[in-house]
């Protein structure tokens, strides 16, 4: 396994900023990128042209990720090959929320095969049910093959998000990698660091990722009063204050819920994932501090992680998808959460990822994959 990565930066692309990729005939070009630069550069092109072999797999950011930290306005772009490894992109098109389930499903009977180890996804940021996707995806591919990845930014608008796939950028496209064969090392970690204050609230009217009321009130009105200021910038505060998932016994599930849009007509707030009718919300905050070391637990879960294989000494890949929430609360010392990731992960380990509107990873130490809000997730690809 060979990889190799740059970082561009500005509209105006080179073609010899990107001849050291083709040094190891690349499998997969993965490219995260800021949203205006996917819009208006010829990068997208230039990486069609010059590695018509190669799966081009990536999406829009609300920041870019490399192993020297945090960047925004830029397009990194890393290229893998493996030795023994194989992999197959898969697209599916949503055309709106309620089309989500009917996407995973797509992508997943085209990637499902008996060599099938792990699968990486990244979709669109805005107007998705990302939970809904992930269903549709196991319900084609099975509860046993790890899922990982995120949804698409636009630099915290909220606005549109491009998805980046082998036939250019789509604002609706869904696009993962299957990755097969006995070679393949892929362990993930995940965490967040938020706080939970406030009252607990009982969901009394959600359906799927739309949140009507709580305790009987709409639900928007409960959600502005505790905002209070913040309230006039909604739906971008909401990325400051989350929702901790609790079950029908008021216990934790694991589960952060961020606000993706609100409904004035109805009063309601639109997440990125869905709801549990039958249970409870309750708002929470975070500090620097406990962001850090939420990152740094994402890490070393990492090393926990019994995915496929452990972790070998070889080079690997690690893509960091952490949540925008994360990158407005940390502000100017967002690179902490970076460095603290790097000092638990392998030295040879390249870093790539983007801050992202969500988070595909297991749920806790179970196999089984959920949406996340909030969280720091790791993916590591090796080959043995």
């Amino acid at each position: 396994m060979r990889v190799r990565q740059i970082q561009v930066v500005g509209t105006a692309v080179q073609v010899e900023e990107m001849v050291s990729l083709q040094e190891i005939d690349p499998d997969l070009i993965w490219l995260f990128a800021d949203y205006t630069l996917l819009r208006e550069s010829p990068l997208v092109a230039m990486l069609q042209q010059l590695f018509p072999q190669a799966g081009l797999i990536g999406c829009s950011t609300a920041g870019e990720i490399t192993t020297r930290g945090v960047v925004e306005g830029s397009a990194v772009i890393t290229a893998l090959a493996f030795d023994h490894v194989k992999q197959r992109l898969a697209v599916a098109s949503v055309a709106d929320a309620a089309a989500s389930m009917s996407a995973g499903m797509a992508i997943g009977q085209q990637l499902k095969d008996r060599e099938l180890r792990a699968i990486c996804l990244f979709g669109p940021g805005v107007a998705i049910n990302g939970s809904a996707i992930i269903a549709g995806l196991v319900a084609e591919v099975g509860q046993a093959i790890p899922i990982a990845g995120g949804l698409a930014g636009d630099g915290g608008r909220f606005v549109e998000t491009l998805t980046v796939t082998p036939s250019g950028v789509d604002p609706r496209a869904v696009i993962a990698v299957g990755l097969y064969g006995e070679s393949l090392r892929f362990t993930q970690g995940s965490f967040g660091g938020w706080l939970p204050f406030g009252p607990i609230r009982k969901v009394t009217h959600c359906q799927g990722n739309i949140i009507y009321s709580l305790d009987g009130e709409p639900a928007l009105d409960i959600y502005r009063r505790y905002l209070g200021e913040h309230a006039s910038q909604l739906p971008a505060t909401g990325l400051l204050f989350p929702f901790e998932m609790l079950d029908a016994n008021h216990d934790q599930v694991g589960l952060i819920r961020t606000i993706l849009g609100i409904d004035e007509e109805h009063g309601s707030l639109i997440m990125a994932g869905d709801i549990d009718p039958n249970g409870y919300l309750r708002l929470m905050h975070a500090n620097l501090e406990t962001l850090v070391d939420g990152a740094e637990e994402a890490a070393r879960r990492v090393y926990t992680s019994n995915t496929v294989g452990n972790l070998v000494d070889k080079p690997g890949l690690a893509i960091l998808v952490s949540c925008v929430g994360r990158k407005l609360v940390m502000g100017d010392q967002i690179d902490e959460e970076i460095e603290s990731v790097l000092d638990v992960l392998p030295t040879n380990t390249i870093v790539t990822g983007f801050y992202s509107y969500g988070e595909i990873a297991p749920f806790g130490t179970l196999q089984q994959c959920k949406l996340h809000n909030q969280t720091m997730t790791i993916l590591l690809i090796q080959e043995e």
